[in-house]
């Protein structure tokens, strides 16, 4: 989905995400910005419509507004020149704020290879675009209905295991699919960076509903994030507090569903 905003656009950096509201009694959700357009004025969401307020933003028709959206928020990716080799992996919807990092270290002179991951076929995106982008562009599917049957875990312990000299990781998906390349990464001393997509309220570190612990400290995902030090991030404590509210997102789901 393309929204006019030439401010947010004019000063987008990679990694960094809106809060956007629909309507004036809807709640406010963070999504990362997926592309951006300065000459147009725009900047580019892509949304996996599975809750109430994403059914409902996918129910948009072009000419639509919505109430609000504030933003750039975040801190933009550091991206280093002429690292060297950085994989970059994406995990179903997580592909689309992978894109805009992975072409900032591209044009800073790095080699990308990119390993992108689905269910399936249906729900892999993004292929073309980051196959003209990588150097190399490994296709995972849990189905095997595209590219090869597997994890993307798999397919990085082929690049380890191949003795590509990885400089940097980057993994953005879904916080189980990070928690485990995380676990790979570790064991071999690769530095590697998750984007997390945490519950968030306000995106000012006022609310501290999108807490996390990072080596053992409290962070907060909307001014220190969203990107962190994956070897550092606690990700099952992450994974619980996700859980948190999922029956009252399921009964306003259905309740919206049935008008």
């Amino acid at each position: 989905m393309t929204f006019s905003a030439p401010e947010i656009a004019a000063k987008h950096q990679p990694g960094q995400f809106i809060i956007l509201r629909i309507d004036a009694v809807g709640e406010r959700i963070p999504l990362t910005i997926a592309d951006s357009d300065t000459k147009d004025g725009t900047i580019t969401l892509i949304v996996q419509a599975v809750g109430k307020t994403t059914q409902q933003l996918a129910g948009l028709k072009p000419g639509d507004n919505i109430q609000d959206l504030s933003g750039p928020l975040g801190m933009p990716t550091q991206i280093e020149k002429n690292l060297g080799t950085v994989v970059v992996i994406g995990g179903g919807v997580g592909t689309a704020p992978l894109y805009p990092i992975a072409r900032g270290f591209k044009a800073a002179g790095n080699k990308i290879i990119t390993i992108l991951g689905a269910r399936n076929k249906d729900l892999l995106i993004l292929q073309k675009e980051f196959e003209d982008l990588s150097d190399e562009l490994i296709v995972m599917t849990d189905d095997g209905s595209l590219g090869t049957k597997g994890l993307v875990t798999n397919a990085l312990q082929g690049l380890i295991d191949r003795k590509e000299d990885i400089q940097k990781v980057v993994a953005i998906g879904p916080l189980i699919m990070m928690k485990f390349v995380v676990e790979l990464t570790k064991q071999h001393d690769l530095p590697t960076v998750v984007s997390l997509n945490s519950m968030m309220i306000d995106g000012t570190g006022m609310c501290g509903g999108c807490r996390l612990k990072v080596g053992g400290q409290t962070r907060f995902t909307c001014v220190h994030g969203p990107e962190f030090d994956g070897l550092q991030v606690d990700f099952d404590t992450l994974l619980r507090r996700g859980n948190t509210y999922k029956h009252e997102e399921q009964c306003r789901l259905d309740k919206f569903l049935k008008g």
